[in-house]
C-alpha cells in the first residue's frame, strides 16, 4: 500500500467518540453521546445520539451546545440530558450588565411525540449529574455551590485557606450537592418549578476530574423516599479517598453512612428489588489494592467482597435484571472484559465481546437493558470507538454505529501480545507489540518503548493512536504492562507497594529483552516514552541505562516531594 493509505498525525482529529449509551427502558433503542473534535476552539462538540436496535437507524436528537449525559425517564417517555443553557430564567431581569455564562443545564425531550427539548433548571453552576425519581415525575442533580459575592473592600481580600488541592488553584473549591426539582405538569408550561436544596454543608458529592472515571452516581431507593450518594469531606481532590457511602431521607434531610468504613467507598448502585447496595472498595482497605466489588443490605450492615475469586480490578459494576447477578468490567491481560458475576460470590462467567474492548479511562461505557442485552462503547485493533450491542443470550457483539469507518479504509499495523517472565512467583508479565506497516520477517526495526501511566492500568491489544502513529512512520512500538498494572490480578497490581521504580523497571527491561531475542529489534535505535507514570517510568530508565537515543517523559513525578506539595493528589500519594 501507499504511504498516503497510512495513518497521519492530522487524522486523528477525524476520530469520533462514543461514549455513556443508555438502554431505554423499553428495550428498543439506546441513547448515546458522540463528540467530534473542534479545531477552532480545541475542544469537543457533543451531542446525543439515538439508534433503533431493530433497524440499526441512527439520527441526532439535539440541537444543543455539549449536549451530554443522557438519562431515560423511568417510564421512557421523556429523555432528560445536560447541556449549556442560561443561569437566568426566561424573561427573568438581571441587574448586572455583564454578559451571563452559560452553564450545563437540564433539559427535557419527549420522545412519544415530536417536540423540541425544554430547559428545566436555571443553575447558577453547571450540572454534574442528575437521576430520574422512580414515578418520572422528579428529578435529582448534582451542582456546585455559586461562590459568595463579597462587596465593597471584600471584593479584592482574594486570599483562601489552602487545602489538599494543586498548585495553580486560586481561589477556594467549592463544594457539589444534592437537589430537587419536580416535572412541570407540561413541557410547554410557561415557567418551571423551582429547585429545591436537599443537602448543604463543607464537605462534598465527588467531583469528576477527567481523564478518570466519572463521579459516583445519585441512586434512588425503589420507594423514591431515599437517595444513596456519596460524601467526601471537601471538595479538594487531594481528599477524595475519604469517600463514604451515604443514605440520605429526602423528607427530612437527614443522612447517615451505610458502612462503618471511613474512605475508599464508591459507585453505589442499588438492586431491582432495593434489597442491596453494590459499590466499589479497594481490598481490605488499602489503596494500593484493586477495587473490589462489595454487597450491604440496603439499610447497612455487614458487606461481602464478591468479586474475590475474580481478582481483577474492578472498573465498574451494573445490575442485571433479577438482581442475582451483577456485570462487572476490568482489566485481563492485554484485554478489556467484562463478566456476569453471581451476587453469591460464585466464579464469573466472562462475556463474549470478541476482538472489541469495552473500557474508557478507568471506566465502562455500557447500559444493561430490562432482559439482560448491554450496549457498550469499545474499540478494536483496527477502530477507535463504536457503539456496539450483545443480545439478551449473551452471544457475539453487533455493532450498531460506523462512525469511525474512515480509518477502517486506511492501512492499519499488525498487533501482538508478548509475555515473560518478570516478577518471582507472579504471573508472566504481558504487552502489547505493535508491527510497522510493511513489516518484513528477518529485518531489525527502530522500537520506542511506549509506558502507559497509572501505574493501575493497562496495555491493551487494541486501537491506539501513538502507535499507529509510529508504525505508518516504520518503528516497532512496545507497550509493556508491569507489576503496578491491574490486568494480571490484585498481588501483581500491589506489588509495586514501596517499590516504584526498580521492580517495574525490571519488568520493562525484560520485556524488551525478550523482544530482542526475537531478532527484530535495531538495537542501536530504541526510544522511550510515557505519560504521568509513564514519564516517571522514562526518567528511571534513563538513570538506569544507556540504550536510548531519544526520550519524551510526559507530567513525570520525578520528585516525590514536588508531587505531594504541587499536584492536585498530593496527600493521596
Amino acid at each position: 500500500p501507499c504511504l498516503a493509505a497510512r495513518l497521519h498525525v492530522a487524522d486523528t482529529n477525524k476520530i469520533v467518540r462514543i461514549t455513556d449509551p443508555e438502554i431505554s427502558p423499553n428495550g428498543a433503542s439506546v441513547a448515546f453521546v458522540v463528540s467530534h473534535a473542534n479545531l477552532k476552539t480545541d475542544k469537543y462538540d457533543t451531542e446525543i445520539a439515538l439508534i433503533n436496535l431493530s433497524t440499526h437507524h441512527m439520527r441526532i436528537l439535539t440541537r444543543r451546545a455539549k449536549a451530554g449525559f443522557p438519562r431515560w425517564s423511568p417510564d421512557g417517555k421523556t429523555l432528560a440530558f445536560l447541556a449549556e443553557g442560561s443561569p437566568a430564567a426566561k424573561g427573568k431581569k438581571d441587574s448586572s450588565k455583564k454578559k451571563k455564562k452559560k452553564v450545563l443545564q437540564i433539559f427535557l425531550l419527549p420522545m412519544n411525540h415530536s417536540g423540541d427539548s425544554v430547559q428545566l433548571t436555571h443553575s447558577p453552576t453547571d450540572i454534574e449529574q442528575l437521576t430520574w425519581h422512580p414515578d418520572s415525575r422528579a428529578i435529582a442533580y448534582v451542582a456546585q455551590d455559586k461562590k459568595p459575592k463579597r462587596k465593597g473592600r471584600a471584593k479584592y481580600l482574594d486570599a483562601f485557606q489552602v487545602g489538599n488541592v494543586n498548585f495553580l488553584t486560586r481561589a477556594r473549591t467549592m463544594p457539589a450537592h444534592i437537589w430537587l426539582v419536580d416535572l412541570p405538569s407540561s413541557l410547554s408550561a410557561a415557567t418551571m418549578p423551582r429547585p429545591r436544596r436537599l443537602t448543604s454543608g463543607s464537605w462534598s458529592l465527588p467531583i469528576s476530574m477527567p481523564p478518570g472515571p466519572p463521579a459516583s452516581p445519585l441512586q434512588w431507593s425503589p420507594n423514591g423516599k431515599e437517595i444513596y450518594f456519596v460524601k467526601v469531606p471537601s471538595p479538594d481532590s487531594g481528599d477524595q479517598e475519604q469517600s463514604t457511602i451515604q443514605l440520605l431521607d429526602v423528607a427530612t434531610g437527614h443522612y447517615h453512612p451505610l458502612t462503618p468504613y471511613k474512605d475508599l467507598e464508591g459507585y453505589p448502585v442499588i438492586s431491582p428489588d432495593g434489597s442491596q447496595i453494590a459499590y466499589l472498595r479497594s481490598l481490605d482497605g488499602k489503596s494500593w489494592n484493586a477495587l473490589h466489588v462489595f454487597l450491604v443490605p440496603a439499610h447497612g450492615g455487614a458487606s461481602k467482597d464478591i468479586t474475590q475469586k475474580l481478582d481483577r480490578n474492578s472498573f465498574r459494576e451494573i445490575w442485571m435484571p433479577g438482581g442475582k447477578s451483577l456485570l462487572v468490567s476490568g482489566h485481563n491481560g492485554t484485554s478489556a472484559a467484562i463478566w456476569i458475576q453471581p451476587t453469591n460470590g460464585a466464579p464469573s462467567q466472562r462475556v463474549n465481546t470478541g476482538d472489541v474492548n469495552p473500557a474508557e479511562f478507568f471506566w465502562l461505557a455500557a447500559s444493561v437493558g430490562p432482559h439482560g442485552a448491554i450496549a457498550f462503547a469499545g474499540s478494536t485493533p483496527n477502530d477507535p470507538g463504536e457503539l456496539f450491542y450483545i443480545g439478551p443470550h449473551h452471544g457475539a457483539p453487533v455493532q450498531l454505529t460506523h462512525v469511525n469507518s474512515f480509518f477502517t479504509k486506511l492501512d492499519i499495523a499488525k498487533q501482538k501480545t508478548i509475555t515473560w517472565p518478570s516478577m518471582k512467583g507472579g504471573p508472566m508479565s504481558d504487552g502489547v507489540l505493535t508491527y510497522p506497516i510493511g513489516y518484513q520477517p528477518g529485518k531489525k526495526y527502530p522500537l520506542v518503548l511506549y509506558i502507559h501511566g497509572g501505574p493501575t492500568y493497562a496495555s491493551l491489544q487494541t486501537w491506539t493512536t501513538f502507535s499507529q502513529l509510529f508504525a505508518a512512520q516504520g518503528w516497532l512500538v512496545f507497550e509493556p504492562n508491569y507489576r503496578g498494572s491491574d490486568n494480571l490480578g490484585n498481588a501483581y497490581q500491589a506489588a509495586i507497594w514501596n517499590d516504584a521504580g526498580q521492580g517495574p523497571g525490571e519488568d520493562v527491561m525484560a520485556g524488551l529483552a525478550k523482544l530482542e531475542k526475537m531478532g527484530i529489534v535495531d538495537e542501536n535505535n530504541i526510544a522511550v516514552s510515557g505519560w504521568s507514570y509513564g514519564g516517571f517510568m522514562t526518567s528511571w530508565l534513563l538513570g538506569h541505562s544507556t540504550i536510548w537515543k531519544a526520550s519524551v517523559d510526559g507530567a513525570a513525578v520525578n520528585n516525590w516531594v514536588d508531587m505531594y506539595n504541587l499536584s492536585d493528589g498530593n496527600v493521596q500519594i
